[in-house]
């Protein structure tokens, strides 16, 4: 899709002011690859990455994220960029445009005659990126794992709040205001290139251009999802513990095969290592995960879906709940009992329970004020997803719309 008049301006529609912190020093080429391990080089930022290891990427598309449009994708569909996992790279994969990347890849740019051969200054491609659920953005990280002496210059980033499903013509108007993350900032080929971003605010699409032209394997969007007070209001009864609701996991004692954020995404499982797993015990202990609603609320059903987990579902579970004071996100509360800062116990909202393999387990349980939920498994082994379904309480429902209009 070529739409290049709209956002043509390196600034154009855009206020000033990006706010980010450069996490990485990554800059220029990466060595031309030489076989064997094409990762033996990457330049990557786990120590850096790991201060949100906590966060959600919004722009997965398990939650309904997508790339909506791209000037050019002339070598590489802009879809890539969504794409989970690693970029895979095959060095003899050619086509009839070219060598076949995993990833987004844009024609190389041309100045305006024989006399002036070089891209203008102003001169950059560009993809809109509809994240998966609206939120606020931690971390952006541009990833050019395999793009080498084919990478962008530079890359920034801005971010609008709008309808979830703006067409995009409506996010090229030139009206349109979008707020600057990432001035434009020099990155690195064959790198993981993180940014940290300090910016306040609720966002639904992203805008990423890079500077003059290239290409970028993946896009990771890092944040907090805030949803719409006003849709969960319609809905009534939802699934309170659902990333896509604003549930998020706090912690678990395990995460050996399977991350337990998987437990809370959308959809059933399609396949083991699509839930939450964990390495097979060798003592008298048990596993568990501990949820942040996403605000106060009362659960008035639970499944508990093993899917996928035939010879290695959890034998038994039991669910607990804790209102911490009111207040969702509190922190400081201790698996296996009481609030490492003094508040109300855990109470019992499961008893334990057989569980089956490959199996959707549904349970009514009696509503209670609930900020914070915990699932115990017996003795180890994993649940593929855990669905909570109530409402939020008139208290929880007010500082939701609240904590959403200071953002918004």
């Amino acid at each position: 899709m070529t739409l290049s008049a709209a956002g043509a301006g390196a600034g154009a529609g855009t206020d000033a002011g990006a706010t980010s912190t450069a996490l990485t020093s990554f800059t220029g080429d990466a060595p031309p690859y030489a076989g064997g391990n094409p990762f033996a080089d990457y330049r990557r930022t786990d120590q850096v990455l790991s201060r949100f290891a906590g966060l959600t990427d919004l722009a997965d598309r398990r939650l309904g994220a997508g790339v909506i449009a791209a000037n050019d994708e002339f070598f590489a569909e802009r879809e890539n960029l969504l794409i989970r996992g690693p970029a895979v790279f095959d060095p003899e994969r050619f086509g009839h445009k070219g060598k076949i990347m995993d990833g987004w890849e844009t024609r190389r740019r041309r100045g305006a005659s024989a006399q002036v051969p070089h891209p203008d200054p102003t001169d950059h491609d560009w993809a809109l990126i509809r994240l998966g659920t609206p939120g606020v953005i931690r971390a952006v990280v541009v990833d050019t794992a395999h793009f080498r002496g084919n990478h962008p210059h530079a890359v920034s980033v801005e971010a609008v709040a709008v309808s979830p499903s703006a067409s995009p013509a409506e996010l090229l108007d030139p009206a349109l205001r979008w707020t600057g993350l990432i001035a434009r900032s020099a990155v690195g080929g064959h790198a993981e290139n993180a940014f940290a971003v300090h910016v306040e605010r609720r966002f639904t699409h992203v805008r990423l251009r890079q500077h003059p032209d290239g290409g970028i394997a993946r896009l990771r969007v890092l944040g907090e999802v805030v949803p719409d007070p006003a849709w969960l209001a319609g809905l009534g009864t939802f699934d309170l513990v659902a990333l896509e609701n604003g549930g998020a996991v706090e912690d678990a004692s395990d995460r050996f095969y399977s991350p337990p954020e998987h437990t809370i995404l959308p959809g059933r499982s399609q396949k083991m290592d699509d839930g939450w797993e964990t390495r097979r015990r060798r003592d008298s202990g048990h596993d568990w995960i501990s949820y942040r609603l996403v605000e106060q609320g009362e659960i008035r059903a639970v499944e508990i879906d093993t899917g996928c987990l035939k010879g290695n579902a959890a034998g038994w579970a039991d669910l607990w709940v804790r209102d911490a004071g009111g207040v969702a996100g509190a922190a400081g509360i201790e698996p296996g009992g009481r609030s490492a800062t003094g508040g109300a116990d855990w109470v019992r909202l499961l008893d334990r329970v057989r569980l089956q393999p490959d199996t959707v387990h549904r349970f009514l349980v009696e509503p209670r004020p609930a900020t914070h939920v915990r699932i115990d498994i017996f003795p180890d082994g994993g649940i593929a997803r855990l669905r909570l379904h109530g409402s939020l309480t008139e208290q929880g429902a007010d500082r939701l719309a609240l904590r959403t209009a200071a953002i918004t």
